[in-house]
C-alpha cells in the first residue's frame, strides 16, 4: 500500500513537471518601435523667369546706351558749349522769339507738351514736335526721315517758313553769327580751315554735337545690361507683357524705337489720316502713311503722342497702336502692365549740362527782327 502511494504521488509530479515544462515561455514586451523619419520635402519647383527667352533680344544688336554716352563724351567741348549756345538762341528765328528750345523744351525733357507747336507770328505746324533727347539714336530725323542725322535736322526749324522762318539760302542766319564778336571768333577757332567759318552747315554741327550728349540711362538700361534688380517685378512684368503684345516688333535697339519705318495703319485703317509722311519725301505709292517708329525714352513724361499730337495719355497711344499696329485688344490690365513698364525708360535730365547760357548781346550790325510774313 505504501510503495502504492509513494508510485501515485511520483506519478502526478511527474505529471505537474510535464505540464510545467509544456507551458510556453512569457515572451518580454516588444521595446517601444522608433518613430519613423520624417519623408524628405518635394523638390521646389524652379520660378519661372518673368522675362521669356527672346523678350531681350528685341533691345541688343545696335550701339548700347553706354557706348552713346561715351561717344558723346569724346566731342569737342568748346563746339557743344557753342552748340549749346545756339540751341537757345532766338536770335536765329526771323522775329528773334523762337529758339530750338521753344519747341524742344530741355527742361521738359525735350518738349512742349503741345498737340502742335507755335512758331513765327503764331503759326502753328502740321506735325507734333519730337522729344530731342535721344534723339541722335535714331536712325533718321523729322517724322518722315527727311533728314539723315541731328546735325543736318538742326537746320530745318531755323529756315521753315512756319518755325524760325529765316530765309533759305541761310544768308541771314549767318550775317546775324557774323555780326556779333563772340560768335564769330568762337567759329572760327572751331573751324580754322573753313574759307567761311560761320556757315550753315557748321551751325549744324554746332547744335548737332550738343543734342549728341542729350542722352538720357533710364532703369531700363541697367536691366538689359544685367542687373536684375534694376526693375521690380511689376516692371519686368510690364515689359514681357509689352514683348506679348507685340510692341516689340517696331521698338528695338536701346532707345525703343527709332530703327525702322512703319506704315501707321498697319492692320487697321488709321482714322483721320492725310498726311502720306514718307511718302510726300520719296513720292512712292508704297511709302505713303509711312512713319519713322519714334524713341519711346522718356515717352511717360513727352506726351500728347503721334505724329499729329492726338493721342493724349499713354494709356490712349497704348491702345490704339495695339488695334491699328498689331490688330489685337488689350486689356485694362495689360495696358496698365505696359504703362508700368514705359516709365522705366525714363532717364534724369541733365540739369546742369542744359542750364541756359548767358548769351553775347548784338551789335548794331546784326539784323533787326522782323515780324513780318
Amino acid at each position: 500500500m505504501r510503495n502504492f502511494m509513494l508510485i501515485s504521488a511520483f506519478a502526478v509530479a511527474f505529471m505537474f513537471a510535464c505540464k510545467e515544462e509544456g507551458k510556453p515561455a512569457e515572451t518580454p514586451p516588444a521595446a517601444p518601435a522608433k518613430p519613423m523619419p520624417p519623408p524628405p520635402p518635394p523638390p521646389t519647383a524652379k520660378a519661372e523667369p518673368i522675362i521669356g527667352e527672346f523678350t531681350l533680344m528685341s533691345f541688343t544688336g545696335g550701339p548700347t546706351i553706354d557706348a552713346l554716352v561715351k561717344a558723346g563724351g569724346k566731342i569737342s567741348n568748346d563746339l557743344v558749349d557753342l552748340g549749346r549756345m545756339l540751341y537757345y538762341e532766338t536770335r536765329l528765328s526771323k522775329a528773334h522769339d523762337v529758339s530750338c528750345n521753344t519747341c524742344h523744351g530741355l527742361a521738359n525733357y525735350g518738349v512742349d507738351g503741345k498737340t502742335l507747336s507755335t512758331g513765327h507770328r503764331g503759326q502753328l505746324g502740321t506735325r507734333n514736335s519730337p522729344t530731342v533727347y535721344n534723339a541722335s539714336m535714331q536712325f533718321v530725323q523729322f517724322w518722315d526721315g527727311r533728314a539723315k542725322d541731328v546735325e543736318e535736322q538742326a537746320l530745318g526749324p531755323i529756315t521753315n517758313p512756319v518755325e524760325m522762318a529765316m530765309p533759305v539760302d541761310g544768308k541771314r542766319v549767318v550775317a546775324t553769327l557774323e555780326s556779333i564778336p563772340e560768335y564769330a571768333d568762337a567759329f572760327k577757332k572751331l573751324f580754322p580751315n573753313d574759307a567761311k567759318p560761320v556757315s550753315m552747315e557748321n551751325v549744324g554741327k554746332a547744335i548737332g554735337a550738343f543734342e549728341r550728349r542729350l542722352i538720357t540711362p533710364a532703369p531700363f538700361h541697367k536691366f538689359i545690361a544685367g542687373d536684375t534688380k534694376a526693375l521690380t517685378e511689376e516692371e519686368q512684368r510690364g515689359l514681357e507683357a509689352f514683348h506679348q503684345v507685340g510692341c516689340t516688333s517696331c521698338h528695338t535697339g536701346a532707345g525703343v524705337g527709332g530703327t525702322q519705318y512703319q506704315k501707321l495703319g498697319a492692320v487697321k485703317a488709321w482714322p483721320e489720316l492725310h498726311d502720306k509722311g514718307l511718302g510726300d519725301i520719296t513720292k512712292k505709292a508704297e511709302d505713303d502713311y509711312k512713319f519713322k517708329v519714334p524713341t519711346l525714352l522718356n515717352v511717360a513724361k513727352t506726351a500728347p503722342y503721334g505724329h499729329d499730337g492726338k493721342m493724349e495719355t499713354l494709356e490712349e497711344a497704348v491702345k490704339m497702336m495695339a488695334e491699328y499696329q498689331l490688330g489685337k485688344t488689350v486689356s485694362d490690365a495689360e495696358v496698365k502692365s505696359i504703362v508700368v513698364f514705359l516709365n522705366t525708360l525714363t532717364g534724369e535730365i541733365p540739369t546742369d549740362f542744359i542750364k541756359e547760357p548767358s548769351l553775347p548781346k548784338s551789335t548794331a550790325k546784326t539784323p533787326k527782327p522782323d515780324k513780318k510774313k
